[in-house]
């Protein structure tokens, strides 16, 4: 079990280092976030998507099967991203597997944090992290592969 857990913290690492942006602005946050709206539509998934730059809403979308706790869900992971500057769902990976919890470790109310996935760092290439992207309302894990699976549809066109 510990070699999986590993395996995926390693794997989440090569996510990040990848999938970076040589520049974002707010037309890129609408097109990330209509990407994702599309294959949400296409996969009939009930998510809420959020895009910001440096603290800046630029794109949110709750689709059909959503509710006002995906927003609560959003806020939380991203605070997760701000504050460690990796994705909601690395940070979680990381935590487990040392058998720690977010609150604990960084002294937080857990009603603010979530490292659950769905909150990505938008990391500009000899930046640093500049935004976030998430999604709210699968599987964690599923939360965090749409996100990746829409970067590296972004990034590669």
């Amino acid at each position: 079990m510990i070699g999986h857990v590993e395996e995926l913290i390693a794997a989440l690492e090569t996510q990040e280092e990848r999938l970076q942006f040589s520049r974002f602005d707010n037309d890129d946050a609408w097109a990330l976030g209509c990407l994702l709206v599309d294959l949400a539509r296409d996969r009939a998934l009930p998510i809420t998507i959020d895009i910001r730059r440096h603290g800046h809403q630029l794109f949110h979308a709750a689709l059909p099967g959503t509710a006002p706790d995906n927003d609560r869900w959003i806020e939380r992971k991203i605070r997760v991203v701000e504050r460690l500057n990796t994705s909601s769902y690395l940070a979680g990976r990381r935590l487990a597997a040392k058998g720690a919890s977010f609150d604990e470790s960084y002294g937080v109310n857990p009603a603010d944090y979530a490292t659950h996935g769905g909150a990505f760092p938008i990391r500009v290439r000899d930046v640093g992290v500049v935004g976030v992207v998430t999604v709210s309302g699968l599987p964690q894990a599923d939360d965090h592969a749409l996100v990746v699976e829409a970067l590296t549809q972004f990034l590669t066109r």
